[in-house]
């Protein structure tokens, strides 16, 4: 390998994305409960918030690109879903969830010892099919490049996206490795592509699926040995 750039995905490889949501679920659910003590809010669940804004974004996939956006609409939803439509309490809803969404995320220990080692060496960047800025959970200078497929509008595992991400990196896709968690979205996307890959398997799950990465680690900090850094 010829490594020049190395792409990470942001959800569940950089940052517990599942964990923030439903703290941020838990904050904006308590508000609703005390703007709203009706019996139909005091037994929503943060499972049906999750379900019903997954439902909506499946309704407006390849129409409705923007995650915020997408997020405030499902509170809409959710309001109507408890029979309490009240688009002014929506945004306000909205609004706490997302301070605590983006105030509140947490690296993964391994990622900042990793960029480290490698930032002086390869150029970094962000692919992601989030809208987690770098600037918003400690990241802010590391990332050469930035690509969010709501911008760009289409979505990993399209090789598309990482063709884009490879021009504004400025290196030919031969050149780029992606580490991500996925192995349908940053494995198989990157493959297709003709980008090297590395599956980032935290918990050492059985890969049942025909998707080969290039690599498999279960901690970031495994990824300098790989490229020749002997991980120092």
């Amino acid at each position: 390998m010829q490594i020049s750039t190395i792409s990470f995905d942001g959800d569940m490889t950089l940052w517990d994305f599942l964990q923030v949501m439903r703290h941020s679920l838990k904050h904006t659910l308590l508000e609703l409960q005390k703007q709203r003590p009706t019996p139909r809010t005091l037994k929503l669940t943060i499972d049906e918030m999750i379900a019903i804004r997954n439902q909506f974004a499946e309704e407006v996939k390849g129409e409705l690109w923007n995650l915020e956006e997408i997020r405030l609409r499902a509170f809409e939803r959710t309001l109507e879903y408890v029979n309490c439509p009240d688009k002014e309490l929506a945004a306000h809803l909205n609004a706490i969830y997302r301070k605590h969404r983006f105030e509140d995320i947490e690296l993964y220990p391994d990622v900042i010892p990793t960029f480290d080692v490698l930032a002086p060496h390869f150029k970094l960047g962000l692919l992601s099919n989030g809208n987690t800025y770098p600037e918003r959970c400690g990241l802010e200078g590391y990332f050469a490049f930035v690509v969010f497929s709501q911008d760009v509008q289409i979505e990993k595992p399209d090789r598309r996206i990482f063709e884009i991400t490879a021009e504004r990196a400025g290196c030919e896709l031969a050149e780029m490795l992606h580490v991500g968690d996925s192995l349908e979205n940053d494995v198989a996307g990157a493959r297709n592509a003709g980008v090297y890959s590395v599956w980032l398997n935290r918990k050492g799950e059985p890969n049942d699926t025909e998707i080969r990465p290039d690599y498999e680690v279960t901690s970031l900090a495994e990824i300098p040995e790989i490229l020749g850094l002997g991980g120092k």
